[in-house]
């Protein structure tokens, strides 16, 4: 069978999936990444050593001092806060993120259907469930 040619073709389709089974990452196609981070990790720690040995070294008491807008510092920086402020403002972010999923689904709305409409309205049922359990536990109380 000497003079036989034997041609295979490939749908077009097939031979992309098969050339992208065949496509291997070698490391030294990472070579791009590695310099420029290495890049950036350079310009950050030259800078640094840059900026602190010209930078001005004029050290003394007032130069030295805490201040702010001019006022003078009175009292202990390291006074108690009380625990309510950090759970309302926990509860701020909990509440904000819930409410930038909505922001997809208002966009989405007449492609969602009625089956999107059910998980939205299921979404807040249980957002005012949290929130009225927050309400109930008094944790937005002051007292």
């Amino acid at each position: 069978m000497a003079g036989t040619n034997i041609e295979v073709y490939f749908a077009p389709r097939l031979e992309t999936s098969f050339m992208i089974l065949l496509n291997t990452y070698l490391p030294s196609d990472y070579l791009p990444v590695l310099v420029q981070l290495g890049l950036a990790v350079a310009f950050v720690v030259v800078t640094m050593i840059v900026t602190h040995s010209i930078g001005p070294k004029n050290r003394g008491k007032v130069k030295d001092e805490q201040w702010e807008c001019g006022i003078e510092s009175v009292g202990d920086a390291r006074a108690p806060i009380s625990v309510k402020y950090f759970l309302v403002a926990i509860l701020f972010v909990l509440f904000d993120v819930e409410i930038i999923f909505m922001y997809p689904w208002a966009v989405n709305f007449k492609s969602l259907g009625w089956l999107g409409f059910v998980e939205m309205v299921v979404f807040m049922g249980i957002l005012l469930g949290g929130f009225y359990y927050i309400i109930k536990k008094g944790v937005l109380n002051w007292d």
